[in-house]
């Protein structure tokens, strides 16, 4: 019987692509760990700055893991995720239609690093229901080249994908935008039809576990903010 022998063009494909996405993979975690450099020497720069201040405000960087970053100011918590996997833009998408990658499609394989914000209480009280909202994703390509996807002022200012490089200042321009839509994105009350109505069960457990659901636009339609996204 003879035998199949491989396609080479099949080998060729699997061991291009692969490399590929390595070398997106790199130069997403490498710019991650920059962001972690700008974390830390910003909580740095705050505590300089307000170490006599007369009431102690918490600006604080956390290391959590190789892919997990913290920083906790005032009363909110900002969480930035690197995912460990490599994307391509939908067909649909405005960065599909723009001259740039229409030059070169594998610059449409991005790395993705996403922020989110929280409730620094959420975690204080480990309130476990309580909602977090993702407030931007950044796509980082083979030439390092960044594109925005996020609410206010951190998807608008970020979405020239062709001319916006990643560098350490404009990671810091990310943050600072990323804690200005948090500091105006105010915690608001549900409305009260909404939260008239509680268990026995549920008021005994939050009695002693301090656990009612709590998010900064709970009993609110957050998803209609969504019109803000760019692209």
């Amino acid at each position: 019987m003879m035998d199949i022998l491989p396609n080479e063009d099949i080998f060729d494909g699997i061991q291009r692509k692969a490399e590929f996405k390595q070398q997106v993979y790199r130069l997403t975690l490498e710019s991650f760990r920059t962001l972690k450099t700008v974390l830390n020497e910003m909580a740095v720069e705050f505590r300089l700055k307000h170490s006599k201040a007369a009431i102690q405000i918490p600006f604080e960087f956390r290391d959590k893991s190789e892919f997990e970053a913290e920083l906790k100011f005032g009363g909110d918590i900002l969480i930035f995720v690197m995912h460990t996997n490599i994307f391509e833009f939908s067909r649909e998408h405005e960065v599909m239609k723009t001259s740039y990658v229409r030059e070169d499609p594998d610059r449409s394989y991005c790395g993705l690093i996403m922020v989110y914000n929280f409730l620094a209480d959420s975690f204080k009280y480990n309130r476990e229901n309580d909602l977090g909202y993702m407030i931007g994703r950044v796509f980082i390509n083979k030439d390092k080249h960044y594109f925005i996807e996020g609410k206010r002022e951190v998807g608008q200012l970020f979405n020239n994908f062709q001319s916006s490089e990643l560098t350490k200042e404009t990671i810091r321009q990310i943050i600072e935008s990323a804690i200005r839509y948090t500091l105006n994105f105010d915690l608001l009350t549900p409305p009260f039809e909404a939260v008239k109505e509680v268990t026995v069960a549920d008021i005994q457990y939050t009695l002693e576990n301090m656990k009612l659901v709590t998010g900064k636009r709970l009993g609110f339609r957050f998803q209609g903010d969504h019109q803000e996204i760019t692209g």
